[in-house]
């Protein structure tokens, strides 16, 4: 018994000395299709923002970072086009809102190329998990990000619903109802969306005004989630300005918790 208690023990230590993790999963966030970077209001540095884990900012995901990680996961960010070596330790890749040039540091986007498609659909197909999040009209790319979403069955369609004049927060409601695959049955916030279009193997799981807004696709081992909105950045889920019947926090926490889940 004692043999085998050390011989448990020194494994252990084996493993974590060479890094290997049973549970731990690294989150990888896109920080090449979407780079908006701007001046540092104190030192004048450019630096990225919008949608980054290090954005505390009300355009940031610095609290989704902070929920991926009590959940045990590993965050991290890739600045290059995604690489088979880069996906390979990668558990789930996100990308958001692709760069229009208007948005780009230095006036030209990086857009989503062949290579990068293949990388991406290959991983999928061996388990990765492909998050899509997606904006409306005039805020985003599309081309592009729609030839890697249509390897999937999933179309972001370049239009706009659920639009919300000032603080009427009830036009930017998604009623979730019971039964869905990802979220309980509760009341999301989520402004200004691109609807979706599907086909096999793609589903939909959410909509507004009558239109598709996200959906799931599984292919091999994998599963792809999308959304026409990056919903969940820190001004939605940090309960300072909505009001209190909608549940964007919970929501955030049960997207994260399904993710992980989805990766094997």
């Amino acid at each position: 018994m004692i043999k085998n208690s050390i011989k448990s023990i020194a494994l252990g230590t084996c493993l974590l000395t060479f890094g290997f993790s049973y549970s731990q999963k690294k989150v990888v966030l896109d920080n090449f299709f979407n780079n908006e970077k701007q001046k540092d209001k104190e030192t004048g540095e450019l630096k990225s923002t919008h949608y980054t884990w290090e954005d505390k900012t009300n355009g940031g995901f610095s609290l989704l970072g902070d929920i991926f990680t009590k959940q045990g996961a590993e965050i991290t960010t890739l600045k290059t086009a995604p690489s088979k070596k880069d996906l390979k330790t990668a558990n789930i890749y996100i990308i958001v809102d692709p760069d229009i040039d208007k948005e780009a540091f230095g006036g030209k986007a990086n857009l989503i190329d062949s290579k990068s498609i293949k990388n991406l659909v290959s991983w999928v197909k061996k388990g990765g998990i492909l998050v899509l999040l997606s904006n409306d009209h005039g805020n985003s790319e599309f081309e592009h990000f729609n030839q890697l979403a249509g390897e999937f069955g999933i179309h972001f369609n370049d239009d706009s619903y659920n639009r919300v004049q000032g603080r009427e927060f009830e036009q930017g409601k998604v009623m979730v109802p019971a039964g869905n695959e990802v979220f309980s049955e509760q009341k999301l916030y989520m402004k200004e969306v691109s609807s979706i279009d599907v086909k096999s193997p793609a589903k939909a799981i959410l909509s507004a005004e009558g239109k598709n807004i996200a959906a799931i696709a599984k292919l091999g081992k994998g599963t792809v989630f999308a959304l026409g909105d990056p919903w969940c950045y820190n001004e939605y889920i940090d309960g300072k300005k909505l009001t209190a019947d909608f549940t964007n926090f919970q929501g955030t926490e049960e997207w994260v918790k399904w993710l992980l889940k989805q990766s094997k």
